[in-house]
């Protein structure tokens, strides 16, 4: 075999995969206690954190793990549930928005707490301000480079991450 399997980069995106995953298993078991998928958590915060509480459905699917059609379905379904809600954009009858209802924040609110707990813990918590730092210009970089309509309906004022 004529690659390298103690390249560095096969260790550093094998890092980064094991941290991932082992964060996501961590706080799956609470978003279950509040009764949410990790895509509809990641949906409200997205919304929740967007200019006006609201993002186009296009750019919803480019700021999370969602295509097009993904988001179709899973907003239909948090809108069934009460926590989103679609409006018509005024300015393209093709486009819509997802917003997200007063029971939408409710449930955030319920959620976040023990979240931010299990952040700290396992994720933040483990990093010194530098090193926070330094990571997160690092992921942001990444992001843009991989997924540079991540951050389509935000302001500069209000980082999207």
């Amino acid at each position: 075999m004529s690659t390298d399997l103690d390249d560095p980069r096969f260790t550093a995106f094998g890092l980064f995969a094991e941290a991932f995953t082992g964060l996501t298993n961590r706080f799956a078991a609470q978003f279950e206690e509040h009764r949410l998928s990790a895509v509809e958590f990641e949906v409200l915060m997205r919304l929740a954190r967007s200019p006006g509480r609201r993002l186009r459905m296009t750019d919803l699917a480019g700021q999370t793990s969602l295509s097009t059609s993904g988001v179709t379905r899973v907003v239909d379904r948090m809108d069934r549930d009460g926590l989103v809600r679609r409006e018509a954009c005024p300015s393209d009858r093709r486009s819509s928005f997802a917003v997200i209802t007063e029971a939408g924040v409710g449930r955030l609110d319920e959620v976040l707490p023990g979240h931010l707990e299990l952040l700290q813990q396992w994720f933040i918590g483990q990093l010194s301000p530098a090193e926070l730092d330094g990571m997160l210009g690092s992921l942001r970089k990444i992001r843009d480079a991989v997924n540079p309509c991540a951050t389509a309906g935000t302001t500069e004022e209000r980082p999207a991450a």
